[in-house]
């Protein structure tokens, strides 16, 4: 739902200088343009003749660039801002200047999730499981799962990105809520706490952890971390709802337990996601 490369990739491709602001200042203005929020007579950013201007020159003082890795900041850019569709034109222009790499992979399949393809970001997400990103290709596979209201899935797909990356609280905040929305409320307890210990001011992480404090029955806990993270009344009350949603997968889950340890079959089986709502914004609550 973000927010899209590993710490480590940020790094490799963290522009720099004065001519990566000037092409990021391209990239703002282009934001505003497309998200219809300034007109030309309002004036926002400089006029497009001082860009070109202000680009050649950096160009000039700046002979040998990092191109592609400023590219590749610059389409990383577009995505923070919304601009997916847009970025999805660039991935494939700086496919074609240089080539497919797993990190233009993962741009396309992030930029194919949020523009509802699900179908094609399905596949983009499984050719990074042989690749040194196979850990954002399960929890794109997840996000992907949890959206289609198939939490089963989802939490078995955040499980092997967990397992790759054991220390990304995104990925195990995204885990926690999984298994709450599946029903399995206890399971969902130690990644959640590793989440929040882990970075405790993502407001994400701390509404999952809310929300299984409320399904674990701990009201006064809830209550209490609500007041200190000071939530608004709307984010409260979504996250009342989810917690009515994960009362009813746990029945679920444990319904259908009962016949299957009666009948020999395993008494672990996970309940199936079928019958149960999925979240309208799923998005929302699984961070992106």
């Amino acid at each position: 739902m973000t927010h899209s490369f590993s710490t480590e990739y940020r790094k490799r491709i963290k522009p720099r200088g004065v001519r990566v602001a000037a092409l990021l200042s391209v990239s703002l203005a282009m934001s505003i343009w497309l998200g219809g929020c300034a007109s030309k007579d309002l004036g926002y950013g400089v006029g497009p003749q001082a860009e070109r201007a202000a680009l050649a020159q950096q160009a000039n003082r700046d002979p040998a660039p990092d191109t592609p890795g400023m590219y590749l900041g610059l389409i990383d850019q577009m995505q923070s801002q919304g601009l997916y569709y847009a970025s999805l034109a660039h991935i494939d222009a700086y496919e074609k200047q240089y080539s497919v790499t797993p990190d233009t992979i993962l741009l396309r399949a992030d930029a194919l999730r949020m523009t509802a393809q699900p179908a094609a970001a399905a596949t983009a997400y499984t050719q990074l499981l042989k690749t040194p990103l196979a850990a954002r290709g399960y929890r794109g596979l997840g996000l992907l799962a949890g959206g289609a209201g198939d939490f089963a899935r989802a939490a078995q797909e955040l499980e092997q990105s967990a397992q790759l990356a054991p220390t990304d609280a995104v990925t195990l905040s995204d885990l926690g809520y999984a298994r709450m929305r599946n029903g399995d409320v206890s399971g969902a307890r130690v990644p959640l706490m590793q989440a929040a210990q882990l970075d405790q001011n993502n407001p994400k992480i701390v509404s999952n952890l809310v929300l299984f404090l409320l399904a674990n029955g701990e009201q006064a806990q809830a209550l209490a971390v609500m007041n200190q993270q000071k939530l608004a009344p709307e984010v409260r009350a979504a996250i009342r709802g989810d917690a009515a949603k994960v009362a009813v997968a746990e029945r679920a889950q444990s319904q259908s337990s009962a016949p299957a340890q009666q009948s020999g079959g395993p008494a672990g089986a996970i309940a199936s996601a079928q019958g149960i709502e999925p979240a309208p914004r799923l998005l929302q609550r699984f961070a992106q």
